[in-house]
């Protein structure tokens, strides 16, 4: 998720300064996410640079709340209205893992997707705990997170097993035999 964007969404329901910024991302996703407030403040200041959002003067308690501007606003519904290609997506460092798992000698890829199973299903039950903790009707985004999470998981752990068929299965057929490659 752009901190960039979430940031945008947040002020333009109102200016707000860093900590506010923080708390306000972490309620509206259901505290799934820690937001690191170094990384608001340092986002903030690009935004200022990119003239998307405004530094307004200083309260007597010495806070300084930020504003968006016209060109945020733009900014932000250009976002709003363009789909994320799955290309523009994190890199998944478990499929990396287990690709380099597989490569790697010595590295018993079962007990690999056996551990990060195990980790996923634990993941899974504290996700489902918490929706049924957060009875709060007002809290729609919260819980929505939740469900993508769930559904994220749920198919990560499907993934796994599927893993865990295939080795299987290829432990189980014979290896195709390889040219040897000439000497020269």
């Amino acid at each position: 998720m752009s901190i960039r964007y979430g940031l945008l969404a947040l002020l333009e329901r109102g200016p707000m300064y860093g900590y506010q910024l923080r708390s306000a991302f972490e309620e509206t996703i259901g505290a799934t996410w820690p937001l690191n407030i170094g990384q608001v403040y340092t986002t903030l200041g690009r935004l200022v640079r990119d003239e998307l959002v405004e530094s307004l003067p200083e309260h007597d308690a010495g806070q300084r709340p930020y504003r968006i501007t016209e060109a945020g606003r733009a900014e932000l519904a250009g976002w709003f209205g363009t789909a994320l290609p799955r290309t523009d997506r994190p890199r998944d460092e478990l499929t990396i893992k287990l690709a380099l798992a597989l490569a790697t000698p010595g590295v018993d890829i079962d007990t690999v997707v056996d551990t990060q199973r195990a980790a996923s299903r634990r993941a899974l039950q504290e996700f489902v705990r918490r929706k049924i903790r957060d009875t709060r009707a007002d809290n729609v985004s919260g819980r929505l997170v939740l469900d993508a999470m769930i559904f994220q998981t749920e198919a990560e752990i499907r993934w796994l097993d599927h893993c865990l068929e295939t080795l299987g299965r290829a432990a189980t057929q014979p290896a195709a035999e390889q040219p040897v490659a000439e000497q020269p």
